[in-house]
């Protein structure tokens, strides 16, 4: 796993052993940053289920202002802080350890964009969304990565289902608010 682009480029990242973490495909990571290519610069950006915090990282090294971090477990919170300080993109980020709904039940954001990518056909974004969505601000946008075979709310909050994008057994869906046009 490594950065694609930015000021972290090349760089490794260090990723969570086991099977109950699933990194994100460096294929998928590529084509959600070219997707949101024109939001990044500045931008606050949540990465909820942040497992090593790659998707966060990326984003800072493409030029996000801020991104804060969620993850429940102890030992990934950790790796997501190792991996960070590796990338010199600490003083840019927030890791907050802890469960993911808790996080959103406390007075956080506004954010631009939000990255889920929750353990699959668990029901954690079905559960997670509606809560994120409150934290998002206007014009924002939602990522949410699931099984290619998992259908996703279609709305959440005043945010809806704007685009879906396939690569291989992923599913990659992109929320924005009501009337908003889609890129």
């Amino acid at each position: 796993m490594r950065v694609i682009t930015g000021s972290a480029r090349g760089m490794r990242l260090r990723s969570p052993e086991g099977r109950d973490v699933r990194p994100t495909g460096e294929k998928t990571k590529e084509a959600v940053f070219s997707i949101l290519q024109n939001e990044i610069e500045g931008a606050s950006v949540l990465d909820l289920f942040a497992g090593s915090g790659q998707l966060g990282i990326e984003a800072l090294s493409r030029g996000a202002a801020h991104c804060t971090f969620v993850e429940r477990d102890r030992r990934y919170a950790a790796l997501v802080r190792e991996n960070l300080s590796h990338t010199r993109l600490e003083e840019r980020a927030e890791v907050y350890q802890g469960d993911c709904m808790a996080f959103l039940g406390i007075p956080c954001g506004p954010f631009d964009i939000a990255l889920l990518d929750p353990p699959y056909r668990q029901g954690l974004l079905e559960r997670a969304l509606p809560l994120a969505a409150k934290v998002m601000r206007p014009g924002g946008v939602i990522v949410c990565e699931t099984a290619v075979d998992e259908d996703p709310p279609d709305t959440a909050g005043d945010f809806r289902r704007a685009r879906e994008y396939r690569y291989g057994k992923t599913k990659i869906t992109l929320y924005r608010q009501d009337g908003e046009a889609v890129s």
